[in-house]
């Protein structure tokens, strides 16, 4: 395309994909969806001790203003104008807690990312005050079941263990949120006029959340004893929350005065960036974990199958809000990153795909990377990782094969909950996210789940559906989010090509390692590392 046909591209939609890995900034053309430009930051995890994962807030928050700076001086060299650029959407890791002072503007903590397992005594302690100590007692409200996943017991923790943040309540200077929150009101103004809301998807992720009367729910908040003051106001996922405010940190005074109007949990922004608006459509997203979501329309389907009953999305102030069924595993990419930064037998996450393809196959060895217990179905905090079936044999190639199919398989076991939830299996899956990239990755989960697998050509689909819910919003009106008209997108298939029986075999293994990763680390275990 030539210089001079790119002033006339008609409105633009950024988005802001904050994940747990990285921060990006896209912008789409709101006309075509084509990506125009992006810049990505990679964003550090902090490991207190272990068990802990924790991220600093306020450089998720620098991440964003570089990447919106870099993006809009790449756009500027491409001779497109960035005043273009009509609607910002948000996309976001979930349940990552974050509780800052609004009259400083300062975190009053790092954030505690989702992964993180030191409130597993927090959940202990709460189990005891629920009849037969039911994990699943708030399932009818919440859709979730009580674990170290979700915010509301993070929160619990950073009250019961940080006093800054306890006298902060007391002053009623206090203020919650998931990232998105922390970006929104920091983006709008922050201590000047910052909006403090979020969105029905985020907040049904936080154990707090009725979601069927989509409110904070007084008997929750009582349960978990969490001030409902301090909590975001709840909007829909597409509407004008605020204007971009002039930053200090965002040189060129970018995109001051646009509105920010879309607002999605990464996992609801990527069912519908790949277009799953219809009942029983699914998507699943390889990030550094893996998210499998089944859309099932306007009805919360309750799993029997240790699945989690979440809010897709609610497009719109009057819109119908939509529900899905979501399978969560705690560890995808991040097993990648632990071969790469831990074991160090790769430099960089491509060659593991390198690796995988000349061995060819496991030989017999499977992995189990519980590195945060298990998520869905088992909901197991107790498991920890395990490499098993290994001979003289077994070298570096077969491990990193064994640990992408470790991601395959666990994807199996939730699909297949969907698969016994909703009554009727899915004749292929829709993938998206970083993952998706490694071809071999693509190939064995075809084969793994004999149907399959459907990849996007255009993979940044979390942002996509960021952008679609900012530029669909009420006096936005820039983007289509009719079937109709959405542009049909080019795709790549990966087909099954090996006979299900062995398929079969190797899955059964997997289940049988699955069993020995568990009951593995028990609460009672001596604090001072000398068993570890």
């Amino acid at each position: 395309m030539a210089a001079s046909d790119r002033m006339v591209l008609g409105p633009l939609v950024g988005a802001i994909d904050q994940g747990t890995s990285s921060t990006r900034f896209l912008v789409f053309n709101a006309k075509t969806a084509e990506l125009l430009s992006h810049h990505q930051v990679e964003i550090q995890q902090k490991f207190p001790k272990e068990g802990w994962v924790e991220q600093e807030p306020k450089e998720i928050l620098k991440s964003v203003h570089e990447c919106v700076e870099r993006t809009c001086e790449k756009l500027q060299q491409l001779n497109i104008d960035i005043t273009n650029i009509k609607a910002i959407g948000v996309s976001n890791q979930r349940e990552t807690t974050v509780v800052w002072d609004k009259t400083t503007g300062e975190p009053l903590y790092n954030a505690i990312v989702w992964l993180d397992l030191r409130t597993q005594s927090t959940v202990e302690r709460l189990l005891k005050r629920i009849p037969g100590k039911n994990k699943a007692f708030f399932k009818f409200k919440t859709g979730l079941p009580l674990s170290t996943y979700f915010s509301a017991v993070k929160l619990r923790w950073l009250l019961d263990n940080v006093e800054e943040i306890r006298q902060a309540v007391d002053d009623g200077r206090a203020m919650f949120g998931t990232i998105d929150s922390w970006l929104i009101w920091s983006l709008t103004g922050g201590k000047n006029g910052g909006v403090h809301c979020t969105d029905v998807t985020n907040a049904s992720r936080t154990m707090l959340f009725n979601i069927h009367s989509l409110e904070w729910d007084p008997e929750l908040c009582q349960f978990f004893d969490i001030p409902v003051e301090i909590l975001p106001k709840v909007r829909s996922s597409s509407e004008i929350y605020g204007l971009m405010k002039i930053c200090p940190s965002l040189k060129s005074g970018a995109l001051t005065g646009v509105p920010i109007s879309g607002c999605l949990g990464d996992q609801s922004a990527a069912l519908v960036g790949q277009m799953c608006f219809q009942d029983g459509q699914a998507k699943n997203t390889y990030g550094t974990g893996c998210f499998l979501l089944c859309n099932t329309g306007q009805k919360s389907v309750f799993s029997e199958h240790g699945l989690l009953t979440t809010i897709a999305y609610k497009l719109g102030r009057d819109k119908p809000v939509c529900y899905a069924l979501e399978g969560s595993v705690a560890i995808a990419g991040a097993v990648v990153r632990w071969l790469r930064d831990n074991l160090g037998i790769v430099k960089t996450s491509q060659e593991v795909e390198k690796l995988a393809a000349e061995a060819g196959t496991s030989y017999g060895c499977y992995f189990v990377p519980a590195f945060s217990g298990l998520y869905a179905p088992y909901w197991e905090p107790s498991a920890r990782g395990i490499i098993c079936g290994l001979t003289q044999f077994t070298n570096k190639n077969h491990i990193a094969f064994a640990a992408l199919e470790a991601v395959c398989f666990q994807t199996r076991e939730i699909l297949d909950a969907i698969n016994k939830d909703c009554g009727i299996p899915l004749s292929q899956l829709q993938v998206d996210g970083g993952m998706t990239a490694n071809k071999v990755l693509m190939q064995l989960q075809s084969d793994i789940l004999c149907i399959p697998v459907v990849k996007p050509s255009m993979p940044e689909t979390t942002a996509l559906g960021a952008a679609m819910a900012a530029g669909a919003a009420e006096g936005v009106g820039i983007w289509s989010l009719n079937p109709g008209d959405l542009t049909a997108v080019t795709c790549e298939r990966f087909e099954p090509q090996i006979n299900p029986e062995e398929s079969e075999f190797r899955y059964a293994r997997w289940k049988k390692a699955v069993m020995k990763s568990m009951g593995w680390e028990t609460s009672e275990a001596p604090s001072n590392g000398a068993d570890k």
